[in-house]
């Protein structure tokens, strides 16, 4: 009879493989005492006999075999079972089983040039800033144009055409171009709308083509239209034998030449406002501009030396290139030296304009 200590003194039993052949029972141990019942053994289960006997008759506990004492060992948290994960042999499974790729209800197509206009279109047609300027210079164009014609007499159109009156409207309708013109890029610096315009299309250079075609385009022909309705009143209004008749060339100059005089002033003032990008540095930088070289050859003209330079800056100035458009004297020529040197001008201005907008932050 083994007690409990030696029990555990006992060095385990390696196991061995089961014997090949029939089993044997195990030798039989002695029985213990039931006062010295092994701790590590668990009680023994009684079942009741399987046959005829009464029910309150029971048999004595079976001697059990003496086990060899295990090590104990450490215990192991329970892992729950999961099952064997086979990788799949085909294509990737679609994102949605059994619908299919997603497909927008919208056409998806790639950006042009013509989506950045109409997009340009729809900001300047919906601005109040454009139909009140706009509205100023129809104004002015029409209205002084109308008031010079109906206060002239026939015997004043002599030696000058009858399409001089639109020249008065248009000096100071051209102020209301420039304004717009520095308007339509400088707002959007101003209101932050312009990181917006350029996240939707990212092309800047396409942005500023846009809005330069817009721009001009709107500007040119609002301008134009008003010149042609005073000219062909003026020229309704003083028509007969003391009147000279204007030629072709006048009719021309005075209505396409005027407008598209004023249009490139326009552009050249959206350019200046791309580079500067505020809205007063750049009105004041136009202004100047415009009216600088008519006032400063009154001082330039005192003096020998400087005498040439201001008379050529006073012939390329803005009220005498549209003097020589409008063709009210004999001597000027025909205003389109004027006109080229302008749009050389802007085209060197809008160069400068797309360098700077895609090498600076917006």
């Amino acid at each position: 009879m083994t007690t409990p200590y030696q029990q555990q003194s006992q060095a385990p039993v390696p196991p061995q493989s089961p014997p090949q052949g029939p089993p044997q029972a195990a030798p039989p141990m002695p029985p213990q005492a039931p006062h010295q019942t092994n701790p590590y053994q668990a009680a023994p289960h009684h079942h009741a006999p399987h046959h005829s006997a009464p029910h309150h008759h029971t048999q004595p506990p079976q001697p059990q075999p003496h086990q060899p004492h295990q090590p104990h060992q450490p215990h192991q948290p329970h892992q729950p079972h999961q099952p064997h994960q086979q990788m799949p042999s085909g294509p990737p499974a679609q994102p949605y089983a059994g619908v299919g790729p997603y497909t927008s209800p919208i056409p998806v197509r790639r950006t042009s040039l013509g989506n950045a206009l109409a997009s340009e279109w729809t900001k300047i047609k919906s601005v109040r800033s454009t139909i009140w300027t706009l509205s100023v210079m129809v104004a002015l164009v029409i209205g002084i144009g109308l008031l010079v014609a109906a206060t002239t007499a026939d015997s004043d159109y002599d030696t000058v055409p009858t399409t001089l009156p639109g020249f008065f409207g248009t000096l100071l309708g051209q102020l209301c171009v420039v304004t717009l013109g520095v308007l339509v890029i400088t707002s959007e610096y101003s209101t932050g709308m312009i990181r917006t315009t350029l996240t939707a299309c990212p092309q800047r250079s396409r942005v500023l083509t846009a809005k330069a075609l817009v721009f001009f385009t709107l500007s040119f022909t609002i301008t134009t239209v008003a010149l042609v309705l005073v000219a062909y009143a003026s020229m309704g209004m003083h028509s007969g034998p003391a009147v000279a008749e204007p030629t072709g060339d006048q009719i021309l100059g005075a209505t396409v030449g005027a407008g598209l005089y004023v249009s490139l002033l326009g552009l050249l003032s959206l350019a200046v406002g791309a580079i500067l990008r505020h809205s007063a540095g750049a009105i004041t930088t136009m202004l100047g501009v415009v009216l600088l070289p008519s006032i400063l050859p009154a001082f330039l003209m005192m003096s020998d030396s400087l005498r040439d330079l201001g008379s050529k800056m006073l012939e390329y100035s803005s009220p005498q290139s549209l003097a020589s458009l409008f063709q009210i004297d004999d001597g000027l020529n025909n205003g389109w030296p004027q006109l080229s040197v302008l749009a050389g001008i802007t085209a060197a201005a809008m160069i400068a304009a797309y360098a700077l907008l895609e090498k600076r932050d917006v």
